[in-house]
């Protein structure tokens, strides 16, 4: 006969294994921010998350049942779960340098997010793997029918799993910190090995991580303060994307500027503080809408960021609308307590997806602005299909016109999303043409180029007597865009493998 396993004992057990696993899974959600600050956000970023974490999360299954046909103890079982405690903690101290590290030394995305990933998540996915084996032999220690304690357990920890990433994804990364979550999970860790062990030294050993990881986030609130104070710099995560806001002087002309960015490739907007003119120079080609569609009466911004351009549009359009469709409700809160975006009784903002947008959307707009963008380098896919580009061309009126920002090269492999998607606008609108931005003759470089498509057949003048205009005009693209690129389809956009090549 075996030992009868006290209720106590059975309920920890229980209780021990659905924390770990809930625990893991928001581990792994709060790694795609961690990330997206120094990697950025697209696919083999996730795709390295996720296959380190399994990968590790593996051997720690096996190595756990190893461990356990050994000897069991649940003063071992204690010491794995602190342990992982531990790692997660030493993750909030290490994190900005490892990933800075081969941000920095290694070029290639894969191989960077990669090493990222084991680094910073191999220890705690391994010894979090040892957990369910280890907790099912102590359990067949005492119990009989050994195969529905199996089943029950692993039942136990996928339950938390699935209440880790609902709990994660819907109510803590909205409203935590990367830093604040990290030091929240390594806590909530740290507490599970006291159910237990009950002695004066564990007790106190535990108390001392714990007044670690308190005096660890008062130290991190009290510098970042002092950063918001001297240099206006925020950190900060949404259910969508981590955000920061600096200050910084612009190189070109030292004005002072404020910055928003998701990503280490690019600054997805800026505000100098002083005046209202546009900081980046692919926003004031935006100004070509009203050569190729004259008075414009309503338009509609997919992305909006910080509102730089739709607050130009107001202040030039002044009996104009503007839908501004932007998924963050973060970022629209951001941009009214920044950069200076007020209630505009003619500008409407729609908090959702820009295809859903489109999918619904029974209106019809002079023009459309495209500068959706999850990061520099990831773009919505769903934004950039054939599917999407009909219903954009469904919603313009009969002589309007689409300016999308796209950041991309037009010539060789740098150049190869740009070329999908122009192609896919060619194969909808009858008039596509291309601005270069920066240099209007060099195609190997990767640079904003607005994509302007007509839906009118009557050819337009790249001549104007605007001065400013005139100036934009001259930077079309007068060279062949190769068609070397099938069109992008909502079956197949490899949108991610085209930008990693332009990265």
């Amino acid at each position: 006969m075996k030992k009868r396993f006290g209720s106590y004992q059975y309920s920890a057990l229980n209780v021990s294994v659905f924390v770990c696993g809930a625990v893991l899974m928001i581990f792994e959600l709060v790694g795609s921010r961690m990330f997206a600050p120094f990697l950025g956000t697209s696919t083999y970023v996730w795709t390295s998350l996720i296959g380190v974490i399994l990968g590790f999360l593996s051997l720690g299954y096996w190595y756990g049942g190893k461990l356990a046909d050994k000897k069991t103890s649940f003063a071992t079982y204690a010491k794995i779960i602190f342990c992982a405690a531990a790692s997660i903690l030493v993750v909030f101290f290490i994190q900005s340098g490892v990933l800075f590290f081969f941000k920095t030394y290694i070029q290639q995305i894969e191989l960077s997010a990669v090493l990222s990933a084991i680094v910073l998540f191999a220890p705690a996915s391994f010894l979090l793997g040892i957990v369910s084996p280890y907790a099912v032999r102590l359990k067949l220690e005492h119990l009989e029918n050994s195969a529905s304690t199996i089943g029950t357990l692993y039942a136990i920890s996928t339950a938390g799993s699935i209440f880790g990433t609902f709990f994660g994804g819907f109510f803590l990364i909205p409203r935590l910190g990367t830093a604040e979550n990290l030091l929240l999970l390594s806590g909530v860790l740290a507490l599970v090995p006291l159910l237990f062990l009950r002695s004066k030294k564990s007790v106190i050993v535990t108390a001392v991580v714990i007044g670690l990881i308190a005096s660890s986030y008062t130290t991190h609130t009290y510098f970042r303060a002092v950063l918001f104070q001297k240099f206006h710099f925020i950190d900060v995560d949404s259910e969508y994307s981590r955000i920061r806001v600096s200050q910084s002087k612009n190189p070109k002309n030292g004005k002072e500027q404020l910055n928003l960015t998701t990503d280490p490739f690019a600054t997805e907007s800026a505000m100098y503080l002083t005046d209202d003119e546009l900081v980046f120079d692919y926003t004031k080609f935006y100004h070509l809408d009203a050569h190729f569609k004259p008075n414009i009466q309503s338009a509609l911004m997919l992305g909006g960021c910080a509102y730089s351009y739709p607050k130009d549009f107001l202040r030039n359009y002044p009996s104009a609308t503007m839908d501004v469709v932007e998924i963050d409700p973060l970022m629209t809160e951001l941009a009214k307590k920044y950069f200076r975006l007020t209630d505009n009784p003619r500008l409407t903002t729609y908090h959702e997806d820009g295809r859903m947008f489109l999918n619904r959307n029974t209106k019809q707009y002079d023009v459309i602005y495209g500068d959706a963008f999850n990061a520099a380098s990831s773009i919505p896919f769903q934004l950039t299909t054939k599917e999407a580009v009909q219903h954009q061309f469904n919603a313009l009126n009969a002589d309007g016109v689409v300016l999308a920002n796209i950041i991309s090269a037009i010539d060789g492999k740098r150049g190869k999303f740009l070329r999908a998607q122009y192609a896919t606008y060619k194969s909808i609108f009858p008039q596509v043409y291309l601005f270069p931005i920066t240099d209007r003759a060099e195609g190997t470089q990767v640079q904003n180029v607005l994509l302007v498509a007509l839906k009118s057949q009557t050819a337009p003048k790249f001549t104007s007597t605007n001065t400013e205009l005139n100036g934009y005009l001259a930077h079309r693209w007068m060279s062949e865009v190769k068609n070397d690129l099938p069109i992008l389809t909502d079956n197949f956009a490899p949108v991610d493998y085209y930008k990693r090549e332009s990265f």
